[in-house]
């Protein structure tokens, strides 16, 4: 197995570089990989993690409007999030939730694009939709991605709060956000694998604390 670097949090330790070598097999590469997913995971602050939980919870009841954003894998993320937060929140629930994935919408992101700048795709949706006491969630590994920034920085300043999802160093947006939810990793498939969890926590147990408990052991989640 591949030499394993301490976290900041001593419970855990994670590769601070993985991969560092070749491997002979796949099989041994994929158990270096699962370990240090399994470090990684370890590593997100489960304080910030209760509050992107409440804070969902009261913009889902108050029926305001949740953003999220991000590129390339983070962006299949964000869609994915529109998917299980909508759909899967409101299943044997009286939640609704209200989600809008500002990556899905490939004509006005092209358009945007086109005709501003690639780096004001997410900011022109927000600032065209987004109202104060929203929420933005951005995922981004190097959480310094520039469009999913200025997105950040414009809900900052307009009272959307932000729920930031990062890895590798946390980058602009981790010190933007209400929320960080920051996985120490430097390896991109690991830290989307660690992104696309938290997404699912957070919709399963939104789903769990909202439903008969009666219902929970009868229910695929």
């Amino acid at each position: 197995m591949h030499e394993v670097a301490h976290s900041t949090d001593s419970r855990y330790s994670i590769s601070m570089t993985f991969p560092d070598r070749a491997y002979a097999d796949i099989g041994a590469f994929a158990d270096d990989y699962f370990e240090t997913l399994a470090g990684a995971v370890g590593t997100v602050d489960r304080a910030q993690l209760g509050r992107a939980a409440a804070l969902l919870k009261q913009a889902y009841g108050e029926r305001r409007t949740v953003y999220a954003c991000g590129n390339g894998g983070s962006a299949a993320i964000s869609n994915h999030l529109h998917c299980d937060h909508m759909k899967g929140i409101q299943t044997d629930t009286h939640v609704r939730p209200r989600i809008v994935s500002l990556s899905s919408t490939i004509e006005t992101i092209t358009a945007i694009a086109n005709d501003i700048s690639y780096d004001d795709v997410f900011v022109y949706q927000l600032r065209t939709m987004a109202d104060a006491g929203d929420v933005l969630i951005t995922i981004s590994s190097s959480g310094d991605s520039e469009n999913v920034v200025r997105a950040a920085q414009w809900a900052k300043d307009n009272g959307v709060r932000v729920v930031a999802l990062t890895g590798f160093s946390g980058g602009r947006t981790a010190k933007l956000a209400d929320v960080n939810l920051h996985v120490v990793a430097d390896n991109y498939g690991v830290i989307e694998d660690a992104h696309q969890s938290l997404m699912h926590i957070l919709a399963q147990y939104l789903r769990i604390e909202a439903m008969d408990v009666a219902l929970i052991k009868d229910r695929k989640f």
